[in-house]
């Protein structure tokens, strides 16, 4: 596509998305959510609260949701240490992980079903 042609496009999807804010701006729904708001805001401000407060006071249970929502979409269960001590050698070994080196090296040459009875 030539500039000119991407530059009439752009002007034209311009156009037509100033056009849609237009009507909205004339939508009378649209009037009173943003005079609700304002006001809203204001007596925030003057009573000192919060959206938080507002969203306890009104739904209590849903911090509680909140919390255990954000709980497991964040964090991750941290993995447990496992120790291994290889009767052969004496060595031990501390992992958090199968994919270690001296592990997958044990596992190939004495298995990983042996290997696994040596975990502590």
């Amino acid at each position: 596509m030539s500039k000119l042609a991407e530059y009439r496009q752009l002007e034209k999807h311009l156009a037509e998305q100033l056009q849609a804010l237009e009507a909205l701006k004339g939508d009378s729904a649209l009037k009173k959510e943003i005079e609700f708001e304002t006001k809203l805001r204001g007596l925030l401000n003057q009573y000192g609260f919060s959206l938080k407060h507002i969203i306890t006071l009104l739904d209590p249970l849903s911090i509680k949701r909140g919390v255990a929502s954000t709980a497991t979409l964040g964090s991750r269960k941290t993995r447990a240490l496992k120790t291994y001590k290889n009767p052969h050698t004496g060595e031990v070994l501390k992992t958090k992980g199968g994919n270690q080196k001296i592990l997958k090296e044990w596992k190939i040459k004495y298995g990983s079903d042996v290997v696994e009875s040596w975990l502590k």
